[in-house]
């Protein structure tokens, strides 16, 4: 411990620990800060709380004693961020001398694990000129494994380990395998076997006895872990596929097996999950797995996998040339306004290829509808890179308006102007590409329909109070502090590469676009009791009795903008629902789409009575 912080702490004004971490910023000792790199500790001054570091990327920064106890971390005068302080030249001749030893110092100042990004970060430019480093790189990892010190995955993003112990490569990579205790333990080891398979030329005995282990803990698993069994077998796989010298024994468990003693639904749930790799294999095994109904299968999961399983799943369409299947799925899903969000990102960006055949008007509708009963329904929002896209894709609406004829274009521009899904200036930004494409839509911004005041919202008392209780709750609490903890960011450090200063900058930008629309919707809303509305038709107010041709009944009540709860068969005047049931009398056939199928179905207005509240 310094003597200058021992004094404070023998007279009882700072606690132990707090004295030992106070001394670590003692002046000559390093540190590391997440923005500015590793430092050197110049001066200190306790009594005014401040200290001094000469940081790799930021030279002479004074900092606050209680940021710098939060945003550093000690580090021992041979780790080799603090040799790049001082000894750079060293470290520069090392990495020419014996690169093997540069890149072992690295990984052992971090910990004994390091990824290939990471070590690029800590190396190019500053000890290895960055016109060299890929070559050295290169070079450096091939000699790295060829000593069989570390473990040394293909994937830069994946970590390099440095093996412990007497074990030679083989024996410690078994080794890793039999003290797994899970299944995720099992595939990291034969993930790392995979990787570096050279290990056992000449010796694969041991390998091929714990390979035939691996069925029963894959059965096992499949019962309860489907996704992790399918990851299991697949790394299995991955081992025999990276060796000569192995195959797959008879009788050994496959991928087939396990997709055909599953539910098609719950295998999209797993397999969705999988690395890209693991989902293609998984994919691969269809045909196998369900002789001539294999594409049929596959094309029921295809938007239930998310993006990486759609592409891969297209990609394995394509190439066996079963596109035909796809599009007929598609056509029949974008029709009925099913189709997942990521299986409609995958059909614009194939639109000038694979999904040519189904790019279409109905497209521009199936994603309007989408990211509105996103934007309407509780939980986080699912559809967020469906929208960035309509904003990064510069000539998708430009396509889209371009396949559609005058009353469609303007019903789609309109109906963008009203989805509450984006923000002014989006819109704005929006609709400027579909008016270069199509001039005729123009006058929905620029003609009399921009100078007509917004029209008034319905809404029942208690949602207009939900809401003027958020926004008191935006102004007198959520922005405030957001102002504040911006401020306190600003103290952290460089502001290009403080995660604090952006996280409350992006708050900010959210807080202040929800109190607009708070602001917004309020003004609009005209609250009511829905008391003594007219039931001669459906209206505002109203309990509507409607009967499906199979005789099953249900009661929907049409209430207020802001006061849609479809578990209890509530629904929004504004709603789809809402539009199709208002104005309509008894007799009457409404066509009204099933909440999770999204298929239409036809429905007959029994009676009308008013709703009593």
């Amino acid at each position: 411990m310094h003597p200058d912080v021992a004094k404070l702490v023998e007279a009882g004004r700072i606690p132990q620990a707090v004295g030992e971490r106070l001394s670590q910023l003692a002046p000559g000792n390093f540190c590391v800060h997440k923005s500015f790199g590793p430092g050197k500790v110049i001066s200190w001054d306790l009594p005014s709380k401040k200290v001094v570091i000469d940081f790799e990327k930021s030279a002479a920064q004074s900092m606050e004693l209680q940021f710098a106890f939060q945003k550093t971390e000690w580090i021992a005068a041979d780790d080799f961020r603090a040799r790049k302080i001082e000894q750079i030249e060293e470290l520069r001749a090392m990495s020419k001398s014996d690169p093997v030893d540069l890149l072992l110092h690295v990984i052992r100042s971090h910990g004994g694990s390091m990824t290939g990004d990471a070590l690029e970060k800590e190396l190019c430019g500053t000890v290895i000129p960055e016109a060299d480093f890929k070559k050295w790189w290169d070079n450096a990892k091939k000699a790295l494994r060829e000593r069989r010190v570390a473990i040394v995955p293909q994937k830069r993003t994946e970590a390099i380990v440095l093996r412990t112990g007497d074990d030679s490569p083989a024996q410690a990579l078994i080794a890793d395998f039999e003290v797994a205790r899970d299944i995720k333990g099992m595939i990291r080891a034969l993930e790392a076997i995979a990787a570096d398979i050279g290990a056992f030329e000449g010796a694969t005995d041991s390998l091929k006895q714990l390979l035939g282990a691996i069925d029963e803990g894959a059965r096992k698993a499949a019962r309860v872990q489907l996704g992790q069994a399918l990851q299991l077998v697949a790394a299995r796989d991955e081992v025999i596929q990276s060796s000569k010298e192995l195959s797959l024994e008879d009788g050994a468990l496959k991928l087939s097996e396990l997709l055909r003693a599953v539910d098609p639904i719950k295998l999209a749930d797993e397999a969705g999950a999988l690395p890209s790799t693991r989902q293609r294999a998984v994919y691969e095994a269809f045909p196998e797995a369900f002789a001539n109904s294999w594409v049929e299968k596959m094309v029921r999961v295809f938007d239930r996998v998310g993006a990486r399983g759609v592409t891969e799943i297209a990609r394995i369409l394509i190439d066996r040339n079963e596109l035909p299947a796809l599009n007929k799925h598609l056509a029949s899903a974008i029709a009925r306004r099913s189709l997942g969000g990521d299986a409609l990102i995958w059909v614009c960006r194939e639109r000038k290829g694979a999904s040519a055949d189904v790019f279409c008007a109905d497209v521009g509708a199936a994603i309007l509808n989408l990211l509105e009963n996103d934007h309407l329904s509780d939980g986080p929002r699912k559809t967020s890179r469906l929208q960035s896209l309509l904003g990064d894709d510069k000539l998708l609406l430009t396509d889209l308006v371009g396949i559609m004829d005058v009353n469609e274009s303007r019903n789609f521009a309109r109906r963008l102007m009203e989805c509450p899904v984006f923000a002014e200036l989006e819109k704005k930004s929006l609709m400027a590409r579909i008016i270069k494409a199509r001039p005729e839509t123009a006058e929905l911004v620029s003609g009399e329909n921009s100078k007509r005041p917004e029209e008034a919202l319905l809404v029942s008392w208690d949602s207009l109070e939900k809401k003027k209780t958020e926004l008191d709750e935006m102004v007198r609490v959520r922005i405030p502090q957001n102002t504040k903890d911006i401020s306190i960011a600003r103290e952290y450090g460089d502001l290009r590469e403080n995660f604090e200063y952006k996280s409350a900058k992006d708050l900010q930008k959210y807080l202040m676009h929800r109190k607009s629309e708070l602001e917004r919707d309020i003004h609009r809303a005209r609250g009511t009791d829905f008391k003594g509305s007219d039931a001669a038709k459906v209206n505002i107010g109203t309990i509507v009795s409607l009967a499906d041709t199979s005789g099953k009944e249900v009661d929907m009540t049409v209430l207020g903008a802001w006061d849609s709860d479809p578990e209890k068969k509530l629904v929004s005047y504004l709603s789809e629902v809402g539009k199709a049931l208002v104005g309509r009398a008894p007799g009457e056939t409404v066509v009204i789409r099933d909440q999770v199928t999204e298929a239409p179905e036809e429905w007959t207005i029994r009676s009308i009575r008013p709703y009593n509240p």
